[in-house]
């Protein structure tokens, strides 16, 4: 169909036509209308449009008139506008669809008039046929007519959306209340308008302002741009909300290649040792490329060595990673894990401070993003593990915890609140249990779970489709994620003391031989706090590395296959001690005395000296001496001499016994 020329079967029911296409036929051969035979399949009679009756043809233009189509962006080199193009479509985009509909018919009728008045219609006719076949009255299509006048055809659309005033003149207002008015609302505080409007009409009475109403400054307020709005009353970090996130994909990664982790505190009250209770931390490392959670630690708070020992076991069971991102949390970012990081953002950063684990590892730090002094969470996928659905769910509400639960926040406690507290070991227990079903949760719906696999299966298929790539810690490497004691004196039969509790009992033993040479020294201890019944790495102060000591357990005191064990090990310590001693000293004690040397006599001429003893008066006799005091006191050299020639002798006679 065309719209210059009609079938029979088109024009059948129409106004003013017949409802029978042989109806049609009879009315075209009366009023004699221009036909044609019709080209195409089924071929026939069509009929001119400029034949049919002016209500028909209105009809016809109401039904198949085109679309409206959006004017192009260039300018029309000749435009007879009198308003202003660019305002006139920035409104009209403002506009909700169903106005931007109603501008689109209002087109369609105004172009059904024009074009019945091009086939020769009366302009007073035609408005009348148009009216009727849209549902309006002659007046509302004039007044369409006059709202596009001096208004070039191109913009007719945009004209004729409902409402569009142009300028409009607004109510009366003082500018100081006006702008009393947004001080009021745009605070962090963030009032309601209701507020904000009786706080300026206080403000009016005494200076004297005009304000209109509150709908009135409802609408100005709304007119705030959202940024302003939500910048003043929600603060940055609201704001950077209302931009998109940026979108990553992992694909590129592989399992382990890229790690992060963060801190989340359980919603369940724990006993710990020392008898307390309170809500326990737990610090999860998490692979980005899997989602996998491959690494945790519990703690009553977070800290360093809680973060250093969970990647430890991240270490020690898969490998070192080669990216890590966390957050500014001063658990995290200090010079033990981080040192010499540049982009630290907590803590001096010094020259002289020492290498942190991570770098030491090769590992390479990434920082999440800082707004207002606060970490963006975001940046961290393990963030979405802690949300709703998250671990929460499946960790702080297990069964096993029930009546211990907190709730996760005050206005949301649990019934049975505080009924309870779990042991911390046994929490740990149940913890681990829910991080292993966490990980086997099939058809994740992630990048590489793609609803299919579960964290454990993605992490798994990669891990072994890039074992060659991924590197492995050496035991000297292991050693360095231990926790450290600083100062424990070794004691005289060659043990260590680590203190683990208090009281008489609160201390775990250990020893080794190769702490015998460093007896009553201090050195410096690499434990496992977790793991306190197994062995200890020990260093000197400087931290050379001396070795491993095993825990030393007490025993029964009537134990006799412990004491026979003991005996045992010691007689065996005993004899390797011995046999050391003898390939150490090769050289037998015969040998010893060929090496040693001859004794030569000493020189017995006396020394010549002009030093004489001085003479001060008589000598006075010790009662019951017989010693003359006339008489010299040192030894004549003759008897000097008998007495080394009797020396020598005794020593010829014993060398000659040992011969």
């Amino acid at each position: 169909m065309s719209l210059d020329w009609y079938t029979p079967k088109e024009l059948a029911g129409q106004p003013g036509m017949p409802s029978t296409v042989q109806g049609v036929h009879m009315r075209a051969k009366r009023d004699n209308w221009e036909s044609r035979k019709r080209s195409g399949r089924g071929g026939g009679r069509e009929y001119a449009f400029a034949s049919l009756p002016v209500e028909t043809q209105a009809a016809l233009l109401k039904d198949k008139a085109p679309e409206p189509k959006a004017p192009k962006v260039s300018r029309p080199a000749a435009s007879r506008g009198v308003v202003d193009r660019e305002s006139l479509w920035a409104s009209y985009e403002r506009r909700p669809q169903g106005m931007k509909d109603e501008a689109a018919r209002r087109l369609q009728a105004l172009q059904a008039v024009d074009r019945l008045v091009a086939e020769g219609q009366g302009r007073s006719n035609a408005v009348e046929q148009i009216a009727k076949a849209f549902g309006e009255s002659r007046a509302t299509i004039y007044r369409w007519q006059k709202s596009v006048k001096g208004v070039d055809r191109t913009d007719w659309l945009a004209a004729l959306v409902p409402g569009y005033m142009g300028r409009t003149s607004k109510a009366d207002c003082s500018p100081e209340a006006w702008e009393y008015f947004k001080a009021q609302y745009l605070r962090p505080e963030a009032p309601s308008i209701a507020a904000c409007y009786i706080w300026t009409q206080e403000a009016a009475k005494k200076h004297g302002w005009t304000v209109p109403a509150k709908r009135t400054f409802t609408r100005w307020a709304s007119d705030i741009p959202t940024t302003t709005r939500v910048l003043m009353r929600e603060g940055e970090e609201a704001l950077m909300r209302l931009y998109p996130s940026q979108q990553r994909t992992v694909r590129d990664l592989h399992a382990l290649f890229w790690i992060n982790g963060d801190g989340y505190k359980h919603n369940v009250f724990v006993r710990f040792p020392d008898g307390t209770i309170d809500r326990p931390k737990t610090w999860f490392w998490q692979d980005v490329y899997s989602r996998r959670i491959i690494g945790f630690r519990t703690d009553r708070t977070e800290h360093t060595d809680m973060i250093r020992l969970a990647l430890g076991d991240v270490l020690e069971r898969f490998g070192i990673p080669e990216h890590v991102t966390i957050d500014n949390t001063r658990a995290a970012a200090n010079k033990w894990m981080t040192g010499g990081v540049k982009n630290r953002y907590r803590f001096k950063i010094k020259e002289e401070d020492p290498i942190g684990l991570m770098p030491q590892l090769g590992m390479q730090v990434h920082w999440t993003s800082v707004f207002k002094g606060k970490g963006h969470g975001q940046a961290k996928p393990v963030e979405r593990a802690f949300g709703v659905g998250g671990l929460g769910e499946y960790v702080d509400k297990r069964w096993e915890f029930r009546g211990a639960s907190t709730g996760p926040n005050p206005m949301a406690k649990p019934e049975n609140y505080g009924e309870k507290a779990i042991n911390f070991d046994e929490f740990c227990k149940v913890l681990a249990d829910a991080i292993r079903m966490w990980n086997e949760m099939a058809n994740r719906d992630t990048e590489i779970c793609d609803g299919r696999m579960s964290f454990n299966q993605a992490f798994d298929e990669s891990y072994q489709r890039n074992a060659d790539r991924i590197r492995r810690p050496t035991n000297a490497q292991r050693r360095m994620w231990l926790m450290a004691a600083e100062a424990v004196t070794v004691q005289r039969d060659s043990s260590i003391a680590l203190k683990v509790g208090s009281g008489a009992n609160g201390k775990n033993r250990y020893g080794s031989d190769a702490l015998i040479d460093h007896i009553g020294r201090k050195v410096v201890v690499r434990f496992d706090p977790d793991a306190l019944h197994e062995s200890v790495h020990v260093y000197q102060i400087d931290g050379r590395y001396i070795g491993e000591a095993a825990c030393q357990f007490a025993v029964g005191f009537g134990d006799s296959s412990a004491a026979r064990e003991w005996a045992r090990n010691r007689t065996q310590r005993a004899k390797a001690a011995k046999a050391q001693a003898a390939a150490e000293k090769r050289m037998s004690e015969v040998e010893t005395l060929d090496y040693l040397p001859d004794p030569e006599p000493e020189d017995t001429a006396p020394v010549q000296t002009e030093v004489v003893r001085g003479s001060f008066g008589e000598r006075k006799r010790v009662a019951g001496s017989d010693v003359n005091p006339a008489e010299d006191d040192e030894q004549s050299p003759a008897d000097r001499h008998s007495f080394d020639d009797f020396i020598l002798g005794q020593m010829d006679n014993w060398k000659k016994k040992q011969i």
